[in-house]
């Protein structure tokens, strides 16, 4: 009964200081979209690679699949630019940030419009540094003339990288962008790259300068690459700086684990499952990093999850964590989050070494009690009402995704 008590306790307590900085209007809920640099990098040889290069074509195309498969309707309503767009210029002669004329000829605001026109949203890349991760120019100095110069292309989400700075560079020049973007005359959902930059202790970061820069979402830790042992170490991550995360995690602000590798056949579909439900627990953004022109039956279903998608878009904005009563080491795991409603979403993770695991869950250890229905989000179906706990068997890598209903239970304070 203690332990469920300082969980919930915990929780609340990140919702209020999350509730208490300001008001922010932007992401208020983890935005949903699409993200070009897991796949596609920085491949600029369109004539070697036509279809896979960084151009305005892949843009458009990736926006055509957004509207018409599905994915729009679901929630993810954005398409985002990251490193080399851009064309060499002498940044100290006041030149303005422009795209590379070959690769984008119908240039940025006609970009734009076309994702508009389709209703998408227009996602953005730069740096704040004198030149980005991949050498291209950037936004350190600059800030008020590059956020002006992307709100004239309707620009709707920018991320800035922290590539060529400092720590004391990116306290000024963060919350320099920050300014500027609210003073540009459009709202521009703010994604800084700021404590990826800082290390791996994630209580060492000034979170809390962070949101006062006006950073919507911030990318927190290691870039993820296609691989599972890449995806299982920020779980690992996010599990170990769970309770102290929440707290700085809600409306307006959110911990960002990086891009959905779910599609790409780099990890097994129960991999991809886990990546979805834990994503959608930690109220992580769902920024895919995939190529829509070419993505599984299976891997799209798990992506357009209703309910999965429910849970990561919850209205509370509460972010749940790893049970305290489970580490890294532990070989299964229990995550969980409460929901708007007072229901409690849950995951049942097998990290473990054996093909499979039996995973049980004390319903009162995420503060219900007596009858609880429990509603499976891979199946999308009710099991019933269980009495006191559940227990399912969870293959290697694999998750258990439940909805625990709060009107069948009582909650315990």
């Amino acid at each position: 009964m203690l332990l469920e008590k300082k969980w919930l306790l915990s929780a609340l307590l990140g919702l209020i200081i999350a509730k208490c900085e300001g008001a922010v209007q932007l992401a208020q809920t983890p935005p949903m979209g699409w993200m070009s640099w897991e796949i596609f990098r920085c491949e600029v040889d369109c004539k070697a690679h036509p279809t896979t290069c960084i151009n305005e074509v892949l843009y458009r195309e990736t926006a055509d699949h957004l509207s018409l498969d599905g994915f729009l309707e679901a929630g993810y309503n954005q398409v985002s630019i990251d490193d080399c767009w851009e064309a060499f210029g002498d940044r100290t002669a006041g030149e303005k940030l422009q795209p590379n004329a070959t690769r984008f000829p119908s240039g940025m605001a006609a970009l734009g419009d076309y994702l508009h026109a389709r209703g998408v949203r227009f996602g953005i890349y730069s740096d704040e540094g004198p030149s980005t991760c991949g050498g291209y120019p950037a936004s350190k100095g600059h800030e008020g003339s590059d956020a002006v110069t992307f709100a004239t292309w309707g620009v709707d989400y920018l991320k800035l990288d922290g590539c060529n700075n400092d720590r004391p560079g990116f306290v000024q020049g963060y919350a320099a962008m920050g300014a500027a973007l609210q003073s540009c005359g459009r709202p521009i959902t703010y994604s800084c790259s700021w404590p990826a930059y800082l290390g791996d202790d994630e209580m060492l970061k000034p979170f809390g300068a962070m949101i006062d820069a006006g950073c919507n979402l911030w990318r927190n830790w290691h870039d993820i690459d296609c691989n599972w042992n890449s995806l299982s170490s920020i779980i690992d991550h996010w599990g170990d700086f769970g309770a102290f995360l929440q707290r700085f995690a809600g409306p307006g602000h959110w911990h960002d684990m990086d891009m959905l590798l779910i599609g790409n056949g780099c990890i097994s579909h129960d991999e991809e499952r886990t990546q979805m439900a834990i994503w959608s627990i930690s109220a992580s953004p769902l920024i895919m990093g995939n190529d829509l022109r070419k993505i599984s039956a299976e891997s799209k279903a798990i992506l357009l999850n209703p309910d999965a998608i429910a849970v990561s878009q919850d209205s509370l904005g509460q972010m749940g964590i790893r049970l305290p009563s489970f580490n890294s080491s532990s070989p299964t795991q229990v995550w969980a989050r409460h929901l708007a409603n007072g229901d409690v979403a849950v995951a049942l993770y097998n990290k473990g070494s054996t093909a499979e695991a039996e995973i049980s869950l004390s319903f009162s250890d995420v503060g219900l009690n007596g009858d609880v229905e429990v509603f499976d989000i891979w199946e999308r179906k009710s099991l019933g009402k269980q009495q006191g706990s559940f227990k399912a068997t969870v293959p290697l890598h694999g998750c258990a995704f439940l909805r625990l209903l709060s009107d069948r239970a009582t909650v315990l304070v």
